[in-house]
């Protein structure tokens, strides 16, 4: 079961199939795994989609292969490790099941379509102070890699930037459509940066320094910038201010 009301739900699992546990909480989503690593998820009761082994290795090849590949113009890719997804209601965060999940991800892309959105998403963080209720929606941020919306896009990753992929395919979209939509109230749980295997497999301090050089570089130092802690600490994720009016 690829597709479900017209969406196909994937994620990409590279080296953890004891550890990929979305689709325990979502089981919609398939997961997209190397020819060489499908018996060994096959093995766990994961369902999946198998690529070439020369899909992996790269997240942001494997993404690509997902868009190119996907039995409908309507792709949602999140991580594997997707543990939650909630919204807030009344100031508290609520976790949603299921059914309730499928049910907003419908509702994202029919709202995406009729304000002619090609890339969507949620709250890039569950802590309440990232939540404004006077702004529901976002129209300029970047969307998160743990949970991306593909609405028909033409884009696609920039497989130099397997780190900071979200940011640079954002900044695309931003440069061609002027436009991401975001929905502030809602936010996804996930182990960013700590499960085994995937990206965890070469993220270190030194490639994020690298590859935060190379998305600035890219960009430019007026778009990209480095969020420096007041202890001299140094923040992998950059701060993005892009030249376009609204929220």
């Amino acid at each position: 079961m690829s597709v479900v009301s017209g969406i196909c739900f994937y994620a990409p699992s590279y080296k953890r199939p004891k550890d990929a546990f979305t689709q325990k909480k979502f089981p919609s989503v398939t997961y997209v795994v190397a020819q060489d690593e499908s018996e060994l998820y096959e093995k766990e009761g994961h369902r999946i989609k198998v690529a070439p082994n020369s899909a992996q290795g790269n997240l942001c090849r494997i993404r690509n292969w997902i868009l190119d590949n996907a039995e409908s113009s309507r792709v949602i890719i999140v991580d594997d490790d997707l543990s939650g997804f909630a919204r807030y209601e009344n100031g508290k965060s609520v976790k949603m099941n299921h059914e309730q999940w499928v049910e907003f991800c419908e509702m994202g892309f029919a709202f995406a379509e009729q304000i002619n959105a090609k890339f969507w998403g949620v709250n890039l963080l569950p802590d309440k102070g990232a939540y404004r209720e006077y702004s529901p929606f976002s129209f300029k941020s970047t969307i998160g890699g743990p949970f991306q919306c593909f609405n028909n896009l033409d884009l696609r990753y920039d497989e130099n930037l397997p780190l900071k992929e979200d940011y640079d395919l954002s900044l695309q979209v931003l440069q061609k459509y002027h436009m991401t939509l975001r929905f502030n109230a809602y936010h996804y749980i996930c182990k960013q940066h700590i499960n085994p295997g995937g990206c965890a497999s070469y993220r270190t301090m030194q490639k994020e320094k690298e590859q935060f050089d190379l998305l600035q570089k890219k960009w430019g130092a007026n778009i990209v910038k480095s969020d420096r802690k007041k202890d001299g600490g140094y923040d992998i994720n950059p701060i993005i201010k892009v030249p376009i009016g609204g929220i």
